[in-house]
């Protein structure tokens, strides 16, 4: 999974499923994802997506961990290159939701990925395989024959 040894920036989903142990084999594919840029020092997050990892782990997801689980993924996660979007990213995002016709939280995404730096999005609600000015999504679990945990017809 590694693209090259550039900054990567990692979607929520993606790591929710590293952390959700009733996602199966997109929870080893994440996992397997979160370690190697963990060790490649490569892992990009927002703000953004911190908040919606501890959201979505400690109360959407079927088995949520323990409020102190994850402070401590978080905290662990701090050491990631991390974006805090300003009102210039917004400002940003909302053009590129404009230009593109993609939800404004997705363009926000994007927006901080580019900030960093990121040439790769790892997400499985954007495109995989388009490019977005210069960052490509990839969806680690597109082989898997699941999208959006749907089967591929």
């Amino acid at each position: 999974m590694n693209a090259d040894l550039e900054r990567q920036f990692v979607d929520t989903n993606v790591l929710v499923y590293a952390h959700d142990l009733s996602a199966g084999e997109k929870n080893t594919r994440a996992g397997r994802l979160i370690e190697e840029l963990w060790e490649t020092h490569q892992g990009c997050l927002s703000i953004q997506v911190l908040q919606e990892f501890y959201v979505t782990v400690t109360r959407k997801v079927p088995q949520p961990l323990a409020v102190a689980r994850a402070t401590q993924i978080i905290t662990d996660l701090g050491f990631w290159h991390i974006h805090t979007p300003g009102v210039t990213d917004i400002l940003r995002a909302i053009d590129i939701q404009q230009k593109n016709r993609i939800y404004f939280w997705d363009a926000l995404v994007l927006q901080s990925a580019l900030a960093l730096g990121c040439k790769v999005v790892w997400s499985e609600d954007l495109n995989s395989g388009q490019l977005y000015d210069e960052v490509k999504v990839i969806n680690p679990f597109v082989d898997l024959g699941c999208i959006n945990g749907e089967k591929k017809s």
